[in-house]
Formats: structure tokens, sequence, C-alpha cells
């Protein structure tokens, strides 16, 4: 069970108690402190109940001055914590008789919340000097291994490229409906793509290239396995970034329905075999809109939406009009796959 220590500054003159805030959560411990005259609440709380906690905490305080939450990661706790058994039930009856209303779910989805994930992605995005070698390396390493038709050598350029991040923050932008997030993400993917293919170009223009040996043919046979591959992807590497088990071993995921094809297309292109080279970069489109699409169905299969009502509906709309274009262009690719199943020369 993933941990949280929550700090909480709260404000005085809420409308609401800190333990009416707190009712139907799941806290594994908490305690106060005073700081400059200003009650300071730690709690300690599974990952999942951090997001409907910080959500009425900032509901009541959001424009009071001195409102802060500051969320920390656990390692380890001693002893170790048990959950708060719930009250039970006068007379007898159950939360829905006495009350009339259904118990409130604590920690329904296991996950992280959302201001956590969003600076997890934030932090995994942006044009930089490590980002740009990072790709090229990984490049480099994957041209070597499909050229050797070692599965090692192109395992390992999975391993070392950066494309989780950029795939997912789309994915998490187009679901919170935020366009400022979506431009930086989708930057940050056209470069680490266009950086990648240019550099396989140059090699492949180097370097003889055998478009029969096996691992460069089987990135231009485009099938339906493949986007399967791309939608399992895509959802496995968002549900473990929900998690909060970002990292290079789950960037494998996504990147190995990327980089290979990607550079083989840039290898063949660079060789003059511009047929070949079309059909690769025909699945590397359509892994793009697999991982995306996953994502997205992802994110909302786990609950992540904006707080408020107002953002809610806009996220709504954006969201709609994302995936029916995602569709849309899923679409297309099928119907060359359907006209011709091993890949259609554009």
């Amino acid at each position: 069970m993933a941990l949280r220590v929550m700090q909480i500054y709260v404000p005085a003159g809420l409308g609401k108690t800190p333990e009416e805030l707190l009712k139907g959560r799941e806290v594994l411990g908490r305690w106060h402190d005073q700081d400059n005259g200003q009650t300071v609440l730690h709690l300690l709380v599974p990952a999942e109940e951090t997001e409907p906690i910080m959500d009425e905490f900032e509901q009541q305080c959001s424009t009071t001055d001195g409102f802060h939450v500051v969320l920390f990661p656990v390692e380890a706790v001693l002893p170790r914590p048990r959950p708060q058994p719930e009250p039970e039930p006068e007379n007898g009856q159950d939360e829905t008789e006495a009350t009339g209303q259904s118990p409130e779910p604590s920690g329904e989805r296991p996950r992280i919340s959302r201001e956590e994930l969003y600076h997890e992605v934030v932090d995994s995005i942006g044009v930089s000097r490590v980002f740009v070698g990072m790709t090229l390396l990984s490049a480099v390493v994957a041209a070597v291994g499909l050229m050797r038709d070692d599965v090692a050598v192109v395992i390992g350029a999975m391993v070392i490229a950066p494309l989780l991040g950029p795939n997912v923050a789309m994915s998490l932008a187009t679901t919170l409906g935020d366009t400022d997030l979506l431009r930086n993400a989708a930057v940050t993917n056209l470069t680490g793509v266009a950086s990648a293919l240019l550099l396989a170009i140059v090699i492949g223009a180097i370097f003889v290239v055998d478009p029969a040996t096996p691992a460069i043919a089987s990135r231009t046979d485009v099938g339906w396995g493949d986007l399967l591959l791309a939608f399992s992807a895509g959802s496995a590497g968002t549900l473990a970034f929900t998690r909060g088990f970002s990292g290079a071993v789950i960037g494998v995921m996504v990147a190995v329905a990327l980089m290979p094809p990607l550079v083989a297309a840039g290898l063949l292109l660079g060789n003059g075999q511009f047929d070949l080279a079309s059909k690769a970069l025909l699945l590397t489109g359509a892994n793009v809109i697999c991982i995306n699409l996953a994502g997205i169905g992802t994110f909302l299969l786990q609950g992540v939406r904006p707080r408020t009502w107002w953002e809610t509906e806009r996220a709504k709309a954006g969201t709609r009009k994302a995936m029916l274009i995602w569709m849309l262009l899923l679409g297309s690719l099928l119907l060359l796959l359907w006209v011709n199943p091993l890949g259609l020369s554009l």
C-alpha cells in the first residue's frame, strides 16, 4: 500500500472543522502543530485518499490566505499502519438506513492524486539537452540492433528512450482539457520523433541496410497484432503512471511500440527504400494513435477528472473532440490495412 504524508496549512475561520472535512476518509494517522500562529495538520493516508482530501480542503480554503497543501511520499512506517475502524451505526442499522445515503467509498480507485500525477507528467516533458541526447542515443542503439537483428540491443534502446512521459502527458492533457500541457507535450513528442528519425536517416545513408533483416522486415509488415501491442503498451504505461511507478523500465512499454518502427523507417529512407519506409512510418503513426487512445481511456477509467464542475464540462467537450480526431485517424489507418493487409506505400 503506497502511503503519503499530507501537510495542510489550515487557515482560521473555516466553515467546517478539519474533522468534518476528513469524515469518511481513511486516515492512518494524524497530528497537528502550530506555525506562526497557524495550525498545521499532518496526515498519514493511503495514496488514493490524497485527491479527495485535497479537493475537500481546497473547496473550503482556496480563497483564504495562508492555505497550502504539501505532499510527501512515504518510504516506510513503524509501527505498520492499520486502517482505523469505521464507527458502527447505532441500533444495528447499516449506514444507508441510518443516514438515508449510501456510504461514501474510500480509496475506490487505487491511484495517486490528480495533482501528484500532474506534477509527475510535467516533470517528464520539456525539450532539453538531456531529452534530445537520450533520444539520439536510443536511436543509435536501436539502429545497431535492427541492422544486426539483435533483440537484446533493441531492448536496450527501449530502456533509454524517454518517450513515455510525452505520450502520457498528451493523454492526461486531453483528459483534463489542459491545452497548455497538450501543447508542451506535443512539442516534446514531435521533437523526440523528428530527432530520432533524422538521425536514423543519416545512419541509413552511411551504412548498408538489408531490408530482409528480420528485425527490420517485421517493422514494415503492419498487422492487427501491432495495434493490439500499442493499445496494451499505452494502457500499461498510463496505468503505471497513475500508480506512481513511472521509470525507465515502464517506459519500455511505450518505447517498444514507437522507437523500432520509427528507426526502421529512417534507416530505410536513408537507404532509398521508400516503399518499405512508408510502411514503417504507417506502423509508427498507428502506434502513436493507439497509445494515446489507450492512455485517454485508462485515465478516464481511473477516474481522473478536473476538480471543479465547469472544468469538468470543458474537459469533457475537449476529450470528445480529441477522441473523435484520434478515432478518425485510426479508422483511416485501419481502412488502409483492410485494403492492403501488408501495408500501403504512401
